[in-house]
């Protein structure tokens, strides 16, 4: 059937189903490897409060980390999504190949700057035995950065050649492997040495390490890849490739890196209101982070779809698939909204059995609820943008959202300082600080949906000028 880009219903009928069998399994993807951190801080916390501490506050770092190097790897999506919509498969390989260097340049200096945000424990008044164990749980999940850039590589090489199963399926394997050798080494079973929360850093290690392993073996051995095949002979690094691979991936990896900073630094903001606010925080936003996954599976399918579209050079296509995109996450989001709204309490109550707890957080779902439409807007739409080859833009756009509205709205509500005229009389505490969450993004879907708008508009028209 030919591709069909004016709004009427088959033609949305349609590209709604084509995203949807693209976006499905990287959802069972994204859900699963959320889970693997999930998985280990449940299991550290039938240790004891140590060992949960360490694994915690080292996996702040791991996480902050881990999602830089994602979005830095994620240039490799848009570039072979170009070449695939063109039709130039053989430029396919030498993409890949070059990313694979890319990915252990980024990874090697990923791992350095780990090990030194580790020295950040000496300075937190921890006490000992938990700073040992939270830099050690650093030093050693360090050493799965490099592969994780390597495996990213991969994955955006995949998912642009519409191939997303395997992503799936290998983070579902991964996800099993990590909650067996969790079991292993963090309470000592089957003659395993006793490791607590160290262990999780190990069995991570060695799932990501699997990942990269099965990735490869899944592409030497799939007729879908034959086409593109990468590994069929040496290729030394080119700078002349790898530069414009940085400076399309740096922006979106500068932007991964301000949001979830931001986060970051709100989270420690609000624990010196005490342990109910910090754990109402922490449930609210846990929650709506596994709501995300999403809408930002959407935004990674966009990036295909759009790169396919400008590929073949096809642009009223791809500004058709850029804003059926965007409905459809946000359409997901007024159906999580709603749910939230509606289960707010049942929400709470899975997390924790403390009614205060309960009671706070049932409040803040509710701003949670409402940042769903806009952040699932502004994710749709910032992908979307990335298909098309620009990512400097939404990086400005997203740096002023979270660091010029969401947090100093956050700081002037949450902690009420004295001196500002637009300071509450009292701390409002997590409602402050959630309130600039709501408008930081909302904010940046705005100014998002605006700059799509106009760069789809300047590109249909260039078109038409050319031609």
């Amino acid at each position: 059937m030919p591709h069909t880009t004016s709004f009427t219903l088959p033609a949305v009928r349609n590209e709604v189903a084509s995203l949807w069998k693209l976006a499905w399994p990287i959802l069972i993807g994204q859900l699963a490897t959320v889970g693997m951190g999930a998985a280990d801080v449940a299991m550290t916390g039938h240790t004891n409060p140590e060992e949960l501490a360490a694994v915690s506050l080292g996996a702040a770092i791991w996480s902050i980390v881990l999602v830089t190097v994602s979005g830095i790897m994620m240039a490799i999506n848009t570039l072979v999504a170009h070449e695939i919509g063109a039709a130039r498969h053989d430029k396919v390989p030498h993409i890949v190949r070059q990313s694979l260097w890319k990915a252990l340049l980024v990874g090697l200096v990923a791992c350095l700057l780990t090990n030194m945000a580790a020295l950040v424990f000496d300075h937190l008044m921890l006490e000992p035995a938990v700073a040992a164990k939270a830099k050690l749980f650093v030093h050693i999940i360090s050493c799965a950065l490099p592969p994780f850039a390597a495996y990213r590589a991969l994955y955006g090489y995949s998912t642009s050649i519409n191939q997303t199963k395997p992503v799936m399926v290998i983070a579902l394997a991964a996800l099993a492997l990590n909650i067996f050798v969790n079991y292993l080494l963090i309470y000592g079973h089957w003659g395993m040495p006793k490791l607590g929360g160290v262990g999780c850093a190990v069995a991570t290690t060695c799932c990501v390490w699997m990942m990269l392993l099965a990735m490869l073996a899944w592409i030497k051995i799939a007729p879908a890849y034959h086409a593109t095949y990468p590994f069929t002979h040496w290729e030394w690094p080119q700078l002349s490739s790898i530069g414009p691979m940085l400076r399309l991936g740096l922006p979106i990896g500068v932007t991964y890196f301000a949001e979830v900073s931001a986060f970051g630094v709100i989270s420690l903001l609000v624990a010196r209101f005490g342990v109910i606010q910090v754990s109402a925080h922490q449930i609210a936003l846990n929650f709506s982070s596994v709501v995300f996954m999403v809408p930002l599976t959407f935004g990674i399918a966009l990036v295909t779809r759009v790169g396919h579209a400008v590929g073949e050079a096809n642009l009223r296509r791809a500004r058709f698939i850029s804003w059926v995109g965007v409905a459809m996450s946000l359409t997901a989001a007024i159906v999580s909204a709603t749910l939230i709204t509606v289960f707010r309490h049942q929400i709470a109550q899975a997390y924790t059995s403390d009614p205060q707890v309960q009671a706070l957080c049932a409040q803040l779902l509710l701003f949670a609820a409402l940042f769903q439409l806009s952040d699932a807007t502004q994710v749709a739409t910032s992908c979307a943008i990335r298909g098309y080859k620009v990512t400097r833009q939404p990086m400005l756009i997203q740096l002023l959202a979270f660091w010029g509205f969401s947090l100093p709205i956050g700081y002037v509500l949450g902690l009420a300082p004295q001196g500002f005229i637009w300071s509450p009389a009292e701390p409002m505490a997590a409602a402050g600080f959630w309130i600039g969450l709501v408008t930081g993004l909302t904010v940046a879907a705005v100014l998002l949906t605006w700059y799509l708008n106009r760069l789809s508009l300047q590109r249909l028209r260039a078109a038409y000028l050319t031609h």
